[in-house]
């Protein structure tokens, strides 16, 4: 089977540095010259992959899902949806340290399942982010008027998107620079968070301690049953989205095979650990009546936010102020790593003929620069099309993308599960992998079935009620999907047919030539 332009030939082999010696920086061979430069270290990798998954969904969503389903039925949710996302992580971290390349879910779909399943794949997971930039821009000119009033929204918008643009435009370190210490002010808020809350359950800081007097308050840990810890599970999902991002970063790693596992196994943990400890926190200190954990859920209203809420009563001047700027940071932070994650998947899929050639062109400091003008016209768009229209558009396009982050998932683990049973078909050993998911083919498998349960059950309630602009507003990015892919392969024909695993391209990183 021929191989795609822009897999593991475009790679050089990758070779351990001598002890004491800095690693040499290895790059993509291009045929214009410079490539995409692996500059991004271990510390890069895990905070892109905390801060994708560190956001609003825990700063102000995680009130809400309390409200819902109570301190127990939460923790419940968020526990499931965690080992979920850890199978789809250790299917990534096989996938990615064998094949390292900017393409990584796109081009892992095109080769283990099929060329059209990847098609949709990449273009679904670059429409995703290109329109989640610009709701990071909607979301960032609203927390902006926390302070600045009288200062129209578009005028911030306008200034952040330049921003991260010229940040992404500089090269793949200074990305990675900015996203790490903008996920390392997340990581520092939720710590202290959790320190300051564990004193306050003690009874050392803001008064008597409550003890387990909010667990046992009203239904007790858990609330509406599970109607509502299933609807939960799906907040938790959207929550957790953008770990995956690691995954397209490991094309810029400069020692993937080292740094991805690392990577995998370190994040997942962090990650529970601060939802899991934020959530208990939040469960002990404030009763799942508070109608503040739900006005946070459901508004941009910043004072209703639990972590402010708790800030507030451990006795810290204007945490207000504090949690919108930490906000503001998230925001930026999920923008930052949007506009890189679709920017790559663009610039992969012009290398592998899918895309417009003009997209694979770099700067001399291997940044796919038309790819990212591309993308940040798309986010630019989107967010013209809330502040000018009446948002009606704006709402629609959002609703296209919602479901990508899952669909993604889904594609990495069925990739996974196709690579390896081509791994073993084809007669390699699992030990000649450099990094092996544990429990194969379970994983995966468990993977794919809680994500199909959180795709379909995005809005139950709104079927059974036969709201039915509500459920084409929740569901329309599935069939979006599913018609990219229909069409593409219905152009293509036999060429875009599953690839048998006899067939399967199973060359990776230390099979390119130099």
């Amino acid at each position: 089977m021929p191989e795609s332009p822009a897999t593991a030939q475009d790679e050089p082999p990758e070779q351990d540095a001598p002890p004491g010696q800095p690693e040499a920086e290895v790059t993509f061979s291009e045929s214009g010259g410079a490539g995409l430069r692996r500059r991004l270290t271990s510390r890069h990798l895990s905070m892109i992959a905390i801060g994708g998954a560190i956001g609003t969904g825990l700063f102000l969503g995680s009130g809400g899902t309390i409200s819902q389903a109570g301190p127990g039925g939460a923790l419940l949710a968020y526990a499931v949806v965690g080992m979920m996302v850890l199978f789809v992580m250790q299917s990534l971290g096989e996938l990615s340290t064998h094949l390292p390349v900017a393409g990584s879910f796109h081009t892992y779909a095109a080769r283990y399942v099929s060329p059209s399943f990847g098609f949709a794949m990449g273009w679904n997971y670059w429409f995703n982010w290109a329109i989640t930039l610009a709701a990071e821009l909607v979301a960032a000119g609203v927390i902006m008027s926390f302070w600045f009033p009288d200062v129209p929204a578009w005028i911030w918008a306008a200034v952040f998107l330049a921003l991260l643009t010229g940040l992404n435009w500089l090269s793949a370190r200074a990305f990675g620079e900015g996203e790490f210490w903008l996920a390392l002010i997340k990581v520092v808020t939720v710590l202290v968070f959790l320190v300051l809350g564990v004193l306050m359950i003690l009874g050392v800081l803001g008064g008597p301690s409550p003890g387990f007097s909010n667990w046992t308050h009203g239904d007790g840990p858990f609330v509406g049953g599970w109607v509502s810890v299933v609807s939960v599970f799906m907040i938790a999902g959207f929550s957790f989205q953008g770990t995956e991002l690691v995954g397209v970063a490991a094309g810029e790693s400069a020692n993937p095979r080292r740094d991805m596992p690392r990577a995998i196994r370190s994040v997942f943990w962090r990650i529970m650990l601060f939802y899991i400890g934020a959530i208990a926190v939040i469960g002990f200190l404030l009763p799942y009546t508070d109608p503040s954990l739900l006005a946070a859920a459901n508004s941009e209203d910043i004072t209703a936010s639990p972590f402010t809420l708790v800030f507030e009563r451990a006795g810290i001047a204007l945490a207000a102020g504090v949690m919108n700027a930490v906000i503001l940071t998230a925001i930026l932070s999920a923008g930052n790593s949007g506009l890189y994650a679709s920017t790559r998947m663009l610039y992969a899929m012009a290398k592998e003929g899918v895309a417009p050639r003009l997209f694979a062109r770099l700067n001399e400091r291997g940044v796919p620069v038309m790819a990212l003008l591309a993308t940040a016209a798309i986010g630019l768009f989107g967010f013209l099309t809330e502040v000018m229209g009446d948002g009606a558009a704006y709402t629609w396009l959002i609703n296209v993308s919602g479901l990508s982050g899952f669909i993604v998932w889904v594609g990495i683990a069925w990739s996974h599960f196709r690579f390896r049973r081509a791994w073993i078909r084809q007669g390699r050993n699992v030990s000649e992998l450099p990094y092996v998911a544990p429990l194969f083919p379970l994983g995966p498998l468990l993977a794919i079935v809680l994500l199909l349960v959180v795709i379909i059950g995005q809005n139950t309630q709104a079927v059974v009620n036969g709201q039915v602009l509500e459920v084409v507003s929740a569901y329309i990015g599935l069939p979006v999907f599913l018609a990219v892919w229909g069409v593409h392969r219905a152009v293509t024909g036999r060429a875009s047919r599953q690839v048998p695993l006899e067939a399967v391209d199973l060359s990776g990183a230390e099979a390119s030539p130099d």
